[in-house]
């Protein structure tokens, strides 16, 4: 193979640490397209909807097989792709297809499947939408059966990818790609799934780069739980990537380097190592507490969505859960999740959090995240409009279900609630008055529950920021949410790509809201957290720091890297670098 001698430097997202040094192995991904072809007469419908179900029988069985064995966190990754194939919504969508608008099974598997893959991937929350992936995985799984029948007799590489682990760890080329021959091989995709990942030969694969994909994405989950150094969202860049090209990449910047000179090579050779004795050392960290030098505790917790999330705050030695979104489970669900289903979810957080405390956000749906069972009404500013706290107090039995379901599992654990997007006193005394009812109703039932649990809410919304010293009076502790707060304060939409360079969590006004709801706070006695991207941000912590900030939450793999800047420091620096900042912004 000759390497083409073109060097480029691309720049994506940096989602497992490591840096590869390799041959490119390219697997192109071949993507069926809509046939468009109508079914002929009732024994057409009848053959293609056994063909679906065969497809779907024989997915299932393929999860399986690749979740015997498996890591927990993995595990449960599978484990929400299964749930999805037995969801009877989906499956009733695609029979509909089929036997009402006589469409062949692999058009009505594509048309509802992507509907799904559109919903997820709009979505503002970066954890909802890395779920299309999942979506987009089980879409491949199904439709490679659809494509091979009951056999499984897959086609040659040449012509679609089913699969990174029929590739790789093969011993001879087999018509695939010469770089299938390299030790080290960093893939280079459009995209890759968990399942992909899961099956991988990390023995020959030290990396994979991809065209698309987020920080929250499973298939990044997966890499960080397998050591594989990971850059997605390369962009378009990656397309004039060919098999056998060197590349070096860098899962922390997210820097993806092709074809350099030699020298440059062995610059990053040095700095793998660096990075191999950094990663080792703030592995280190996991069992120590965040003080800083002059004695002050200080609280990092993890945001997580469900049991494997759980898994992984744990690995990077969370001292709890500082969010727990509840709407994936309402999203993943084909109608709404009775008391009991939300019951069991929660107290399964509980139990694994083994006595670390859990703050539980209340369903916070609307804006981006639909529930297709659950339809409301178009709107032209949906961010602005019926979401969130608005949406339980106005669908009550929707919110005294959600909050019976947390008291009752409140006994499992050290277990906090958390109520998203009040704007003023008036919501937030709605809320509470559900919240005491919701205890009545328990208590006339004699079920058990945390009767002393605590009520807090978020503060992301720029009115609840400047009326914390009233919100204080009635809450039992308060969490910034950063990503929503900044959004409103600047007027920014940040999936906006036209616009999302003014998005600036170190705008002034933003420093001074976050200060304000950090004193008044504290005036009132008011334990203060963070929950948003900002607590995660190493650039922002002695700033936090010096504002007060004793309580942080973030995805889980920043938990050590913010430790280890708390560990160095002391409180009288945080004071200084605030102190500074702020002079600076008045």
């Amino acid at each position: 193979m000759t390497i083409m001698n073109i060097v480029h430097q691309l720049q994506g997202i940096g989602v497992s640490p490591g840096i590869a040094i390799g041959r490119a192995c390219v697997i192109r991904q071949f993507e069926p397209g809509i046939t468009g072809e109508t079914l002929a007469d009732e024994a057409a419908v009848e053959r293609e909807i056994a063909l679906f179900r065969e497809a779907v029988g024989r997915s299932m069985e393929e999860l399986i097989l690749l979740m015997a064995g498996a890591e927990t966190a993995v595990e449960e990754i599978l484990g929400v792709q299964v749930e999805m194939l037995h969801d009877p919504m989906w499956e009733g969508e695609v029979l509909s297809k089929i036997g009402t608008d006589r469409k062949n099974a692999g058009d009505a598997v594509l048309e509802v499947t992507q509907d799904l893959v559109n919903t997820f991937g709009s979505m503002e929350d970066e954890y909802l939408r890395a779920r299309a992936a999942d979506i987009e995985d089980i879409r491949k799984r199904v439709m490679r059966y659809l494509r091979t029948g009951a056999a499984g007799t897959v086609e040659g590489w040449a012509d679609h990818f089913v699969g990174v682990h029929e590739m790789v760890g093969r011993d001879e080329h087999d018509g695939v790609s010469d770089a299938a021959a390299f030790a080290d091989q960093i893939l280079v995709a459009m995209d890759l799934s968990p399942s992909d990942l899961i099956a991988l030969d990390i023995s020959r694969v030290i990396g994979f780069a991809t065209r698309t994909g987020g920080k929250t994405s499973h298939a990044s989950i997966v890499a960080r739980l397998r050591g594989i150094a990971a850059v997605v969202g390369c962009g378009e860049g990656l397309d004039f990537i060919v098999d056998g090209d060197r590349l070096v990449l860098d899962g922390v910047t997210g820097i993806l380097l092709v074809n350099p000179a030699p020298d440059v090579v062995e610059q990053y050779v040095e700095k793998r190592k660096e990075q191999l004795a950094t990663t080792r050392f703030l592995q280190s960290l996991k069992g120590k507490e965040a003080i800083t030098t002059d004695g002050i505790a200080i609280h990092l917790s993890a945001n997580i969505g469900s049991i494997e999330d759980m898994e992984q705050a744990l690995e990077y030695g969370a001292q709890g859960v500082g969010l727990l979104r509840t709407e994936l489970l309402f999203m993943q669900s084909n109608s709404l999740p009775t008391e009991e289903e939300q019951f069991i979810f929660y107290k399964n957080i509980l139990v694994r959090a083994a006595g670390r405390p859990v703050t539980i956000r209340t369903l916070d749906i609307g804006g981006d995240k639909a529930l297709p069972y659950l339809p409301f009404p178009k709107e032209d500013n949906p961010f602005l409009g019926y979401r969130a706290i608005r949406i339980s107090l106005d669908r009550k039995d929707l919110f005294l279900t959600q909050v019976k379901a947390i008291l009752q599992a409140s006994v499992f654990g050290e277990c906090r609630i958390l109520l998203p997007m009040i704007g003023s006193v008036q919501e937030l005394r709605q809320a509470k008055a559900l919240i005491a009812e919701a205890k009545e109703d328990l208590t006339r039932q004699q079920l058990a529950y945390d009767a002393d649990i605590k009520t807090g809410i978020m503060i992301e919304i720029p009115s609840a920021a400047i009326m914390a010293d009233q919100l204080a009076k009635e809450a039992d502790f308060f969490s910034i949410g950063t990503n929503d707060l900044i959004q409103y304060t600047l007027a920014v939409d940040r999936m906006n790509e036209k616009i999302k360079a003014l998005y600036d969590p170190f705008h002034p006004a933003v420093l001074r809201l976050i200060r304000n709801v950090i004193e008044q706070g504290h005036l009132n006695g008011l334990p203060v957290g963070m929950c948003g991207e900002l607590a995660g941000d190493p650039q922002a912590t002695l700033l936090l720091l010096g504002m007060g900030l004793q309580d942080f939450s973030m995805n889980a793999p920043f938990i050590p890297v913010v430790k280890n800047i708390i560990l160095q420091s002391s409180m009288a620096l945080a004071r200084a670098v605030c102190a500074k900042e702020m002079d600076n912004i008045i």
